[in-house]
């Protein structure tokens, strides 16, 4: 049953599955059954956010899973993840609102959503984008003990894929960069995991259209074209929607930075496997943008993992990003 506060908090924070169609966005998107999918994701997360916002967070009576879970399990498997990208949204809005600091979104991540732990993080970034930012170090979790530490960066990655999908004209069309924040005490590469959002953003605000998505990235300042590439190719992986003939034009036209273009599709691959869920449209990019299948893919990600210590002005997240590049440009020959 809505709470007074949980539908206060829907109506200031959320966007609505109408608010996130491409329509209503402006998005020079053809309409046909492939951009109908591809719309399907970003509405899947308004429904895991509309869930979340208003559940209590007990499971009912001879059960052991709350409202959202039941909810979310009904969805379609590649769908999920998705959801639960919503579910981490809203519960990071409550926890901002409330005491204590990241108590309801820790559990998220550490429970039921785990397998999808990814994009749980995107799904906090896109929270933050919603907050004041005096409020951003409440409302992050304390990831000790989360899988995959260095992939918080993903919450920036969220934030700048929010920004750019809801501020289009400023973040996209003006291409204004946004304020730098100390993320994991880092402000020098907080743009640059903003702007792998952005690419990401740039897959679903052309509808998976390559030409379009190229063009759109080359708009950018050339400096930015590396992590923006690999935005693009990370969603192309998956989310997907794009026949194999377009996958072979995005490849091409990255040029020099198709290995950024590579790297966001094993990090896309070693997702989807973490997921339980591996469609055959991420199957079909990885063997397009990297070379790769799924099983080379995810050992490649993982002999790459890199240590949180990376050093000054360079990440964790950005080490085990560069390390997959490397190890890609190695076996090119």
């Amino acid at each position: 049953m809505p709470t007074l506060l949980g539908s206060l908090r829907r109506l200031l924070m959320a966007p609505t599955a109408i608010d996130v169609s491409f329509a209503t966005r402006g998005f020079p998107v053809e309409r046909n059954e492939a951009t109908h999918r591809l719309e399907a994701i970003p509405q899947a997360v308004v429904c895991g956010f509309e869930w979340a916002i208003d559940d209590p967070g007990t499971p009912g009576p001879g059960r052991a899973d709350t409202d959202t879970e039941l909810r979310i399990r009904l969805m379609e498997p590649d769908l999920r993840g998705f959801a639960y990208e919503g579910a981490a949204m809203a519960l990071t809005v409550r926890d901002a609102m409330g005491p204590g600091r990241g108590g309801r979104t820790r559990r998220l991540l550490l429970g039921p959503a785990r397998p999808h732990i990814f994009l749980a993080y995107i799904g906090v970034g896109f929270a933050l984008a919603r907050l004041p930012r005096p409020l951003w170090r409440k409302a992050v979790p304390d990831l000790t003990g989360a899988d995959y530490p260095q992939m918080s960066w993903l919450v920036v990655d969220g934030y700048g894929f929010d920004r750019a999908y809801f501020d289009t004209a400023t973040v996209v069309d003006g291409q204004k960069r946004l304020p730098p924040y100390p993320w994991e005490g880092d402000p020098d590469y907080f743009g640059r995991a903003v702007d792998q959002g952005i690419g990401r953003a740039l897959w679903f605000m052309h509808g998976a259209n390559a030409p379009a998505v190229a063009a759109a990235v080359g708009r950018f300042a050339s400096e930015r074209h590396a992590d923006l590439w690999s935005g693009a190719g990370l969603a192309a992986t998956f989310a997907g929607c794009c026949p194999p003939a377009g996958l072979e034009a995005l490849r091409r036209a990255a040029g020099e930075h198709a290995g950024e273009l590579a790297q966001g599709a094993v990090f896309a691959a070693k997702a989807r496997a973490r997921s339980g869920t591996v469609p055959e449209h991420t199957h079909t990019a990885l063997t397009a943008l990297a070379g790769l299948d799924i099983g080379k893919a995810v050992a490649l990600a993982d002999d790459c993992t890199a240590d949180r210590a990376a050093g000054p002005g360079r990440p964790a997240y950005e080490q085990w990003r560069r390390n997959v590049r490397e190890r890609l440009a190695e076996m090119a020959g």
